[in-house]
């Protein structure tokens, strides 16, 4: 159970976490893809989705002035480019379907967000906030596309610092940006492995923001408080 009585900041997860309410993003562009009635298969998409991530970390595809949508339409395009190669799609698939994707993923992402700003604003106006997330190099650019960027003490991002999750060193990056010592510090994310696993090493107190994640739970998962909505954020902080 979360004890408030030392919480004195808070980390916070992006990806998963603020922009699509605990929904592995590879769920939200799956929906996208039944929107648009893309006709692969799940398997299919996931390798696509694994080949697209696994090529923007090898390749700076995607620069620091990049918006989200700018990203999400790489993002797809990867994934299509890669179906059509591997003769899972259609050569002849039209060139403006990632853009439709990326198009319905961003729609996505700002109800999240528009849900979660009040209650950012509203912890942001009783602790300070760090965001701590493995990104592109161009989370900057995204916090302010969303009217973000004020609520964040600081940023720790993977791409700027050189650390990922789930490495406990970024969690340490995020709790030296608060100045606290790591009990006094709760942190929220989405992902089990790469959020709470490696804040609970750090130290810190945590609170999990559970959905469908890119693999089933093992029903073994433990946190100081797990939530099913990020409005529920208010029942904890109260």
């Amino acid at each position: 159970m979360i004890d408030l009585h030392k919480v004195k900041g808070i980390l916070f997860d992006y990806g998963g976490t603020i922009d699509s309410n605990g929904l592995h993003w590879a769920e939200v562009i799956w929906e996208a893809y039944e929107a648009c009635s893309v006709p692969v298969s799940r398997q299919a998409f996931r390798e696509a989705y694994v080949h697209g991530e696994r090529t923007l970390g090898k390749n700076p595809l995607v620069q620091p002035c990049h918006t989200f949508a700018d990203m999400l339409r790489i993002k797809c395009r990867l994934q299509i480019d890669w179906l059509k190669e591997a003769s899972l799609l259609s050569a002849d698939t039209s060139d403006e379907l990632p853009d439709r994707l990326a198009d319905y993923c961003y729609a996505y992402a700002g109800k999240c967000i528009d849900a979660a700003r009040p209650v950012l604003e509203e912890l942001a106006g009783r602790y300070p906030l760090v965001l701590v997330s493995n990104f592109y190099g161009n989370i900057e650019t995204v916090l302010k596309d969303f009217r973000l960027e004020h609520l964040f003490a600081a940023v720790i991002e993977s791409a700027v610092v050189g650390i990922r999750k789930p490495d406990p060193a970024i969690f340490a990056l995020g709790v030296k940006a608060l100045g606290l010592k790591p009990e006094a510090v709760a942190v929220i994310g989405d992902s089990y492995d790469k959020d709470i696993i490696p804040s609970r090493q750090t130290g810190c107190q945590t609170v999990w923001l559970k959905n469908t994640g890119w693999l089933p739970c093992k029903g073994d998962e433990t946190a100081d408080a797990v939530i099913t909505d990020f409005l529920e954020l208010r029942n904890i902080f109260n």
